[in-house]
């Protein structure tokens, strides 16, 4: 395999689908066509099909034999990284989603000295949503 040849995915294990679904949706803008069953969901992306989704963890933990053990609190074993298209953009969604009330772990957008501007969102399970930008304009 050549990764540079390959599109990348990312997949969320959720224990309640409806509450993430509305999650991803309500507060952070996501698309989806979810038949609201409690296995699967894609929401759209700028990077096409199966770029980011939710299965069931229950389904998941079934279909490879073993058993969960949630993390407490904030799941720091990953992340998701939405990026912006620059650094006001985050600005705002961070305003936006402060005002809707979201955990916001890290609070206010911090630009690092390696250039990117971001901010962490926990989502209900508590996994962890980067919002950031790499151009200032």
């Amino acid at each position: 395999m050549n990764g540079r040849n390959v599109r990348v995915g990312v997949c969320i294990y959720a224990a309640d689908m409806a509450k993430m679904v509305r999650f991803y949706t309500e507060k952070l803008g996501f698309h989806t066509n979810w038949s609201g069953d409690d296995e699967f969901a894609e929401f759209e992306t700028a990077s096409g099909a199966l770029s980011f989704f939710m299965y069931s963890r229950k389904a998941f933990t079934e279909a490879i034999g073993e058993s969960y053990v949630p993390p407490k609190g904030i799941n720091q074993t990953f992340e998701v990284a939405v990026w912006l298209p620059c650094f006001a953009d985050v600005d705002a969604e961070y305003e936006r989603l402060l005002a809707l009330g979201v955990r916001l772990p890290t609070g206010e957008p911090t630009t690092f000295s390696f250039g990117i501007r971001s901010f962490y969102v926990a989502d209900p399970e508590g996994n962890l949503v980067e919002i950031g930008s790499a151009s200032k304009t």
